[in-house]
């Protein structure tokens, strides 16, 4: 099979270890490019969004028709409300592909490994016979694998099945595929890079948790500090300015010699501590430096290990990073049921260590390092009193005061190769009024964590733009990093820039804010009290209008009004 030209179309993936929606961009689209560019640095490699083909898409598809070999990455294991692209949905999966007939055709990704989500949890479907049989492949292995396969041996060597034992060929791929970057539309903005660390669940030894996939990977695999540091240099020479280690299922235990010996391995901190540094010697201007994927039972059992590695997390990271602990479910029953290893007392101690270490403000307006909660409904053994034992356990994190980020809800997704495919989806099925209540109910301890998360008045640093959306008069903007924090600015804002803001109001999941500086004599009095005081605004109600800065510094309200290059906010 000759290539000369491969177009990578990037549907978007959402995984318990991984995230490919924008402004991230995942390892799979950079790993393919470097295993093309790996058999032969001339044939050229194209990039695109589904968000970019959406735009026109008998363009994409006439376009499409004029490369040798596309790929098509596509799956969202763990759906989510999407800010920054919308993931390809089923129906363009269905009727695009079959129209584009040049191209040697490939899927791969969650939808190709497992098969399609409703997004309401229950078994996962598969692969419609309408997109399957427009595809020359379906991948369910690894997929840089698989194309490097096929570019230098040829489609009869290639096998759709074949998963990598180590990572002697992704980390050359990682590397030589960092440049599909460029290519990516928000590079130059807020474009986040996802970093793979290792893959594989120490829990294994034990057969892992009853819904989850990683222990199917088998003994765990590490990279190496010097690949991943590699691999990062690579991605800031080609612009690359914020990184989140989310590839992993526990990054407190990166490095550790313990790992696929024990369930519980003991954090290895000065491992971490060579990453984290090597990552910070090459990248010397990064902006976002997240970690993902905490588990609170290695914190429980190696309190003073897993304290050390978190102090390392925070020594080299930025603010506003968050721990996302599977705690999964408070009801004994349910963790014992489905081995999830971590009881209720010791998911709150963890809980209590971050808060600890992580809990003072840093320059972005955020806390350093906060913990993140996340609870998978409809596993077996789930009862009506799962869901009080649920809200109980989130009502004493909060009587205690504790700041939690987010706490992130979903109903479990069954997948095959785990143990609830055979189980069932009966708890899924019968539950779903209690799903929404629950739901309702967490809504109303996110907006309270929020508040105590950012108090009225805390100055937010850096937010980038996403969009406006003139029903809502609401201009949408987020730093980058792990779970970034939503502002919605009540007016109107340019496509892109960077602004600090402040905080005045709360949702479940957002904030609403005023963009700094504003415009001291049209921004109204009722926004300025809500967001500065009452104090504040009756000072700037007495001097209006103001004529210049020089004003507003002998006031001292320099800081968060301008005359000349204040932003005018109205509703």
């Amino acid at each position: 099979m000759r290539i000369s030209k491969v177009l990578i179309l990037d549907g978007y993936t959402d995984e318990p270890a991984g995230l490919g929606v924008p402004p991230y961009i995942d390892v799979y689209p950079r790993y393919i490019a470097g295993a093309v560019w790996s058999v032969d640095k001339s044939i050229r490699v194209d990039y695109v969004t589904v968000d970019e083909a959406r735009k026109d898409i008998h363009k994409f598809i006439a376009r499409a028709n004029e490369y040798d070999l596309l790929v098509v990455i596509a799956g969202v294991v763990v759906p989510g409300k999407y800010l920054g692209g919308e993931p390809i949905r089923l129906e363009e999966l269905k009727t695009w592909f079959r129209l584009i007939e040049k191209p040697f055709k490939v899927l791969v990704g969650p939808a190709a490994r497992f098969g399609i989500s409703s997004g309401e949890g229950g078994r996962v479907a598969a692969l419609p016979k309408e997109v399957s049989e427009s595809f020359d492949a379906i991948v369910k292995g690894d997929p840089e694998l698989y194309v490097y396969r096929l570019l230098s041996e040829g489609e009869s060597a290639a096998s759709p099945y074949e998963v990598r034992r180590d990572y002697s060929l992704v980390d050359k791929f990682a590397v030589l595929g960092a440049k599909i970057v460029e290519q990516h539309p928000n590079h130059g903005y807020n474009l986040i890079a996802e970093i793979e660390t290792f893959r594989g669940c120490p829990r294994n030894v034990v057969g892992g948790c009853s819904f989850c996939i990683e222990p199917a990977y088998g003994r765990p695999v590490q990279r190496s500090p010097e690949a991943i540091v590699r691999e990062v240099e690579a991605l800031y020479r080609y612009g690359v300015r914020a990184f989140r280690l989310g590839r992993q299922p526990d990054i407190l235990i990166y490095g550790s010699p313990e790992i696929g010996d024990r369930e519980w391995p003991r954090p290895n901190p000065e491992a971490l501590r060579r990453l984290l540094h090597g990552i910070r010697s090459v990248a010397p201007e990064l902006e976002t430096l997240h970690i993902d994927n905490v588990n609170p039972g290695t914190i429980v059992h190696h309190k003073r290990e897993a304290r050390e590695a978190l102090k390392v997390i925070i020594e080299y990271h930025t603010p506003g990073d968050v721990a996302a602990m599977g705690i999964e479910s408070a009801d004994p029953r349910v963790i014992e049921a489905n081995n999830l290893g971590v009881y209720p007392d010791e998911a709150l101690e963890a809980i209590r260590v971050v808060n600890e270490l992580g809990a003072k403000r840093g320059w972005n307006g955020l806390p350093e390092l906060l913990p993140g909660i996340n609870f998978v409904l409809g596993l077996k053994g789930e009862t009506k009193e799962t869901y009080r034992l649920n809200l109980e356990f989130i009502e004493r994190v909060y009587r205690e005061g504790l700041l939690v980020r987010r706490i992130n809800v979903r109903q479990v997704l069954i997948l095959p190769g785990t143990r609830m495919w055979g189980y069932g989806d009966r708890w899924v099925r019968e539950h779903r009024r209690l799903v929404q209540s629950f739901k309702r109910r967490v809504m109303q301890y996110s907006r309270l964590f929020l508040q105590r998360v950012v108090p009225r008045g805390t100055i937010l640093r850096r937010l980038y733009i996403e969009y406006y959306e003139p029903s809502l008069g609401v201009t949408f903007a987020r730093q980058t990093g792990s779970y970034p924090l939503v502002a919605e600015l009540p007016c109107k804002i340019g496509d892109r820039g960077v602004v600090d803001v402040v905080v005045y109001a709360y949702g479940a999941r957002s904030v609403r804010g005023l963009p700094l500086p504003l415009e001291p004599n049209k921004t109204p009095l009722k926004l300025i009290r809500e967001a500065f005081g009452s104090k504040v605004a009756e000072e700037i109600a007495r001097w209006r209008p103001f004529t210049s800065d020089q004003q507003l510094r002998m006031l001292g309200l320099d800081q968060y009004f301008s005359v000349e290059r204040g932003y005018a906010c109205t509703p």
